[in-house]
């Protein structure tokens, strides 16, 4: 399998997935072009996409979606209520009818040999979900945009061999930054964004032997930093009460930029 992050931020996020044979993005929340300069750099094209799969219907996740799949015809996978909301979306013009696939949390599909596994997250969105990816014996997950994980969260990304899990925020730079009180309190909330010190945690309690890589990805602009994003989640599993060590696994920051090294695995 292949993983490789075209864009990953607050301003905007699309992520490929795949094999010799299958090819995904996880949202397209930058412009067609991006997309598919992204895809270039992959020795890929638009017209290998596969499929789409939708976490939610924010603008940062959708935004060159309509352009991109009328373009190419590619379908959309999506929950009844994600979709719902792009049907709703003026900005994205309109869907072909029959490019929208409803998925439903926790019942696995397949798109050609690779097999797509949505989980419920708490997000302030219709009805989002994380993308788990299998092929061949090998996991990965695509899991941003929570506000709280939980049990049920934990035990949906254990095993992963790559996993791509958001350090939105530091929570200081946030409460000292320039937000208004109402977005500040809505980040902060069980339905807003995980923070770098939670990223911790939440990656410390599912750490095992066979994981290979794990990308921190969906960083806000203005209430993050990569290097502090870095340090504070390698400094919670240090502290965490497990056997391993942040040095024990290879830890990369998806930039918000630009396409972020490949990961094959």
């Amino acid at each position: 399998m292949r993983l490789c992050s075209i864009a990953s931020g607050s301003s905007g996020n699309c992520i490929y997935a795949g094999t010799d044979t299958t090819h995904v993005l996880v949202d397209v929340g930058v412009s067609r072009k991006r997309v598919e300069e992204g895809l270039a750099d992959l020795e890929l094209s638009g017209q290998d996409i596969d499929g789409i799969l939708v976490t939610h219907e924010h603008s940062d996740h959708i935004g060159g979606l309509g352009v991109f799949c009328r373009k190419y015809h590619t379908p959309i996978y999506a929950t009844a209520g994600t979709i719902a909301q792009l049907k709703n979306c003026r900005g994205l013009g309109k869907l072909p009818e029959e490019l929208l696939v409803e998925v439903t949390p926790d019942e696995a599909f397949s798109i050609k040999d690779l097999t797509v596994n949505p989980m419920h997250i708490s997000h302030d969105a219709a009805q989002p979900v994380a993308y788990r990816l299998s092929h061949a014996g090998k996991r990965a997950a695509i899991c941003t945009d929570l506000g709280v994980y939980n049990d049920y969260t934990v035990e949906c990304l254990r095993g992963m061999d790559v996993l791509l899990l958001e350090a939105n925020h530091d929570v200081h730079m946030l409460q000292a930054g320039s937000y208004p009180y109402y977005l500040k309190q809505r980040i902060l909330g069980n339905r807003g964004h995980l923070s770098n010190e939670n990223a911790g945690r939440l990656l410390s309690a599912v750490l095992h032997d066979g994981l290979q890589r794990v990308v921190l990805g969906h960083l806000s602009k203005e209430n993050n930093l990569p290097e502090l994003a870095y340090e504070t989640v390698r400094l919670e599993i240090d502290l965490a009460d497990t056997p391993y060590r942040a040095g024990d696994f290879p830890i990369q920051i998806a930039s918000r930029d630009h396409r972020s090294e490949p990961i094959r695995f």
